[in-house]
This record gives C-alpha cells, sequence and structure tokens, in this order.
C-alpha cells in the first residue's frame, strides 16, 4: 500500500537586499524592474550611481593587488583605468569628479593598513532560514582576530552609525557571511570616500533577528503579490506606485505617469556629491 503525504511546506523565497530594498521603496517599480516582461525602458545613467560604481571597482583592483603594490598612485591610476562620463552634465563635470574620484580612492590607498586581512572582495554570501534565502555580494570582508567584518563603501552623503545600525543589507550580509565562511560577523562598517571616515556598528543576535524577521516579512509580501499577479491579479492594485520627491530621478518615471506628476525630473547628474 503506499500512503499519499501531504505535506504543506512552506515557500522558500529567494531574495537579494536590493530587492527589497526596491519593493519597500515603491511596488509599481519593483514590478517593472523584476517581473515585467519584455521589461520597459529605463532611464539613463545617473552620474552620481556612475562615479560609485568607477570608485567600487579601483577599490576592488586596488585591494586585489600584493600589499606592497597598493600605493596611492597606483589607486589613482585604477580610477583612470575604471573611469567612465556617463551621466555627467559635460566633459568639465566629468574632469572635476574623475580627480576628486583619484583623491578618494589614493587617500584611501594611503590609509590602508598593511596588514589588513581581506577575507573576500566582491564575495557572493547566501543563507537559508527556513522561509528565505537571502543573497547578494558584499563589496569586502574583512579578517580581524576571529571574525569577519562586513565593508561596504559609500560615495554620497556621510553616513552615520546609525545608518549602518539600519542597514537591512548589512545585517543580511553579515548574517550570510557567518552562514557561509563559518566564522563570527557582527561588525557592520560604511567607509565613506570623500570623507575618509567609517561608520560602524556591532550587531547582536537580537538586532540581526530583527533585520531578519522584517526581510521574511517583506520577503513573503512580494511573493504573494507576485503569485497572485501571475495568476490573473490586477497589477495596478498589486503593485501601487509610492510618489513622492524621489520619482524625479527614478528610472522608471517614463512608464510611471503618477511618478511623472509627483515630481519634475532631475538632471543626471542631480545626485553628485556638493
Amino acid at each position: 500500500m503506499q500512503l499519499g503525504l501531504d505535506f504543506d511546506t512552506p515557500r522558500l523565497v529567494r531574495v537579494t537586499p536590493a530587492r527589497l530594498a526596491v519593493w519597500a521603496d515603491c511596488r509599481r517599480r519593483y514590478r517593472m524592474t523584476y517581473l515585467d516582461r519584455p521589461a520597459p525602458p529605463r532611464g539613463g545613467a545617473q552620474a552620481a550611481a556612475t562615479l560609485g560604481a568607477v570608485v567600487h571597482l579601483a577599490l576592488r583592483a586596488l585591494l586585489g593587488l600584493p600589499a606592497e603594490a597598493r600605493t596611492p598612485d597606483r589607486a589613482a591610476a585604477l580610477v583612470d583605468a575604471h573611469w567612465s562620463s556617463e551621466g555627467f552634465r559635460d566633459a568639465e563635470q566629468a574632469a572635476e569628479y574623475r580627480d576628486r574620484a583619484r583623491g578618494w580612492v589614493a587617500d584611501y590607498a594611503a590609509e590602508l593598513p598593511a596588514d589588513v586581512e581581506i577575507a573576500g572582495l566582491e564575495t557572493w554570501v547566501s543563507v537559508s532560514t527556513g522561509r528565505i534565502v537571502a543573497e547578494g555580494r558584499v563589496d569586502r570582508i574583512d579578517r580581524r582576530g576571529g571574525e569577519h567584518v562586513i565593508v561596504d563603501y559609500k560615495t554620497g552623503r556621510r553616513p552615520t552609525p546609525e545608518d549602518a545600525r539600519d542597514s537591512a543589507a548589512l545585517a543580511l550580509y553579515a548574517l550570510a557571511t557567518e552562514r557561509t565562511l563559518r566564522r563570527p560577523c557582527r561588525q557592520v562598517e560604511l567607509h565613506h570616500l570623500p570623507t575618509g571616515t567609517v561608520a560602524a556598528w556591532e550587531h547582536d543576535a537580537d538586532t540581526i533577528a530583527a533585520h531578519l524577521a522584517a526581510a521574511e516579512e517583506t520577503a513573503a509580501a512580494l511573493a504573494d503579490a507576485t503569485a497572485e499577479l501571475a495568476a490573473g491579479g490586477d497589477p495596478e492594485r498589486l503593485f501601487p506606485p509610492r510618489t513622492g520627491p524621489r520619482c524625479g530621478a527614478c528610472d522608471m518615471r517614463r512608464n510611471c505617469p503618477e511618478g511623472r506628476a509627483a515630481a519634475p525630473e532631475q538632471p543626471a547628474w542631480a545626485g553628485l556629491p556638493a
């Protein structure tokens, strides 16, 4: 005799911090970014994003070198090697921020401890919690003593320790790194290149658990909406827009009349640091 077993197995939702953040920011943008096929046309490059990407690429290349080769001159040259002018107003503005980025990365190289132990650069980490699979790519993982530390680079507004504490992405990266690399990971840091400062926070079991619970709740909501959409649900009801001043820089605004009405379009260079 064959027994029919019918277990109610919960869905395991695969998410990244970026997906969770887009859902929290605007459900319509989430749908257009991750679900609509063919994907709707997006806006052009933003200069602030270009600048951040160049700095990240230069730092990744720099930290991949032997310690004795991580000189300020080499750091500045790596900015040149990865430079892009996409999104800048004109050649003059692009040159100004190229020089700034060269200085930021060169100064960072000069202050970088020679004995820093790097456990990973652009490392993909993942953790299954029973309800979600949270995964993502970490800028840098340092090894300090018997623990790992999450390092994230910033080029925009100067972050605070509260920003490090409240970052769901950093908390999930810490949890996933601890599970993936099998070493404690509670310290998270935001390294601000323009000022050379570090905003740090040390999580404990309770703060990690709070971030995880919030991520699981968000993941369940977006999974339910996605399933209902696939079953023929109304996309406007399931994925309503969340309008505000940020609509001026949204890369999906050309597909969103409510967003265009909410805020005037910002130029591609509007988000650059002063």
